[in-house]
């Protein structure tokens, strides 16, 4: 699943995550780090999927072959990943998982962890949340080992949520990851549905909304569902009956943006250095884009080339990314009127 933040990737994983267990399959749940490596999230977890897997009589062998070669991929890789950190049950086994190649390596663990879950009569699968923060070369060797799974017809998958550039990332990995996966885009919902997520809730609790105070609610979240979820609280909060009102939106509307800035737009904006705060705040001077790298650097009174490690940067710590050559665009919904706000006037252009 690709999209902007607070559309909803996350809630949606965790939901075919629990649904996936519920049907009796065994899962492995991680979330990619932008500071730490794929093997760092991933082989702790893993481990104990295998482990569970192992107390299935007909899987045991298996299990404990795919538990070793987590012991020879950490063996062989070890100073290349000094933040793995994980416990090693068994010795590990030569020839297995313990090329210097991360794609070989990779690819002989997940080919028996696979293994163990078929003798196990069961399916493995791997749901990754911030996949686009997995580098370009341990995400190779990610879609490689899937793709020789798949290849031997074996019951593990992988289900991740990422940024939009997670699919041009995978593209420019492996060639054939846009055929190897379905990348449904998760957006910003309808008019109609924004409605419904407001409405539907405060009905099952015997409260109602004037449809002029679901028009202009719905008008200042632009139907993203993270937005629609704190003003949904702040008009609560601010009416005293129902129906809630227009006037009660009003007066929610301060507190409502002062939380969203808060709670989900500042702690990003925080990890920004100066200069690339500079480079967001030229990006909301033009509006809500996407926007020409050209036209930003003009803006900045700079040549594209000087902005571009700053670009670079932002793209990588997932605050922007680029919907088509040249073009910018922010990842986080409405960041314009924040940028806006946190960093007003004209003294932003000469770096204050």
């Amino acid at each position: 699943m690709v999209g902007l933040r607070g559309v909803g990737k996350t809630v949606l994983l965790e939901q075919a995550r629990r649904d996936a267990e519920a049907s009796g399959v065994h899962t492995v749940k991680i979330e990619a780090k932008e500071d730490r490596s794929l093997p760092a999230v991933l082989l702790p977890e893993l481990r104990k999927a295998l482990l569970r897997l192992s107390d299935v009589e007909r899987a045991k062998g298996l299990a404990v072959t795919a538990l070793r070669a987590i012991a020879s991929l950490v063996g062989a890789f070890k100073m290349q990943y000094e933040d793995v950190t994980v416990a090693l049950d068994y010795e590990p086994k030569a020839g297995l998982a313990d090329s210097a190649d991360l794609e070989d390596a990779l690819r002989d663990l997940l080919l028996a962890s696979a293994a163990a879950a078929s003798a196990a009569g069961t399916s493995l699968v791997v749901f990754v949340d911030e996949l686009q923060y997995v580098n370009s070369t341990e995400l190779a060797a990610l879609i490689a080992s899937l793709h020789a799974v798949n290849q031997a017809q074996q019951p593990l998958l992988l289900v991740g949520a990422g940024l939009p550039s997670l699919r041009a990332n995978a593209g420019k990995a492996k060639s054939y990851a846009e055929r190897l996966f379905d990348f449904p885009t998760v957006d910003r919902l309808s008019p109609a549905d924004a409605a419904s997520a407001l409405v539907n809730p405060a009905r099952d609790e015997g409260v109602d909304y004037d449809a002029d105070a679901i028009g202009a609610i719905v008008e200042e979240t632009e139907g993203y569902p993270f937005f629609l979820q704190v003003w949904g609280t702040e008009c609560w909060n601010s009416a005293a009956l129902s129906p809630i009102t227009l006037e009660d939106v009003r007066r929610a509307r301060k507190t409502a943006i002062a939380d969203l800035d808060a709670s989900f737009i500042k702690v990003r904006f925080d990890r920004m250095t100066p200069s690339e705060k500079q480079y967001l705040r030229a990006m909301a001077e033009l509006g809500p884009g996407p926007h020409r790298s050209g036209d930003i650097a003009e803006l900045l009174d700079m040549a594209v080339t000087s902005v571009a490690p700053r670009r670079n940067k932002l793209i990588a710590k997932g605050m922007i990314w680029s919907p088509s050559h040249g073009d910018t665009a922010f990842t986080v919904p409405l960041f314009d009127g924040f940028m806006k706000r946190i960093m007003p006037g004209d003294r932003w252009k000469s770096g204050v």
